[in-house]
């Protein structure tokens, strides 16, 4: 089982939960549509991984995304994720109305920094992503159109949540593709406070 560092212990989340379309300027950029309720998928534990890679046979975007580790059905820890996705293939399935898991469950496509617990409040965060030292993306609670509560309690209706799944809330706009040797630097703040840091070194 793969595996996530939650306050310097590995942790073997059994999935990835993750939310798409959730922000509305990223929704524009794709000329996608806004959902009427929010849209899940899963990535299995085997798309875990931490390290980023930049496509073999065709590109692979980046989309950095607040994400939490959920234990008895509440949010226990933050940290930064990459949900990783094959953009080509994923607008083929979403054309022909075929699930997405080709284009993003594949092996290494959910890239995670170190996760802290956190008790504040969720509305205080916010992250941003460096690429070459250029701000790229930013978000924080108030753009994502489904708040973290609300996504537990939506994933609830129909799934459940194991002790140490991760739930990914959405990226913002400034999607886009991974290029090796670019340097990512992922942050995530409370408030005007650094609470993480995590750089990567696309491979």
């Amino acid at each position: 089982m793969n595996t996530i560092i939650l306050d310097k212990q590995p942790i073997s989340p059994s999935k990835v939960v993750c939310v798409g379309r959730n922000y509305v300027e990223h929704i524009k950029e794709l000329n996608n549509e806004i959902p009427d309720n929010a849209v899940i998928f899963v990535k299995p534990n085997s798309a875990i991984c931490e390290h980023a890679f930049s496509g073999v046979d065709e590109p692979i975007h980046y989309e950095s995304e607040i994400s939490f580790i959920i234990k008895n059905n509440h949010i226990e820890a933050v940290g930064f994720g990459l949900d990783l996705t094959k953009r080509a293939l994923q607008s083929t399935l979403k054309a022909k109305s075929l699930p997405w898991e080709r284009a993003k469950g594949f092996d290494r496509s959910a890239v995670f920094s170190e996760f802290v617990r956190f008790s504040g409040k969720l509305e205080d965060l916010s992250l941003q992503l460096f690429i070459n030292d250029q701000l790229t993306q930013q978000a924080d609670f108030d753009l994502m159109m489904y708040k973290p509560q609300q996504l537990l309690t939506e994933v609830s209706t129909f799934m459940s949540f194991s002790d140490g799944d991760i739930l990914m809330t959405g990226t913002p706009k400034g999607v886009g593709e991974l290029i090796a040797k670019d340097c990512l630097v992922g942050r995530i703040y409370v408030g005007d406070k650094l609470l993480i840091e995590q750089q990567w070194i696309v491979k």
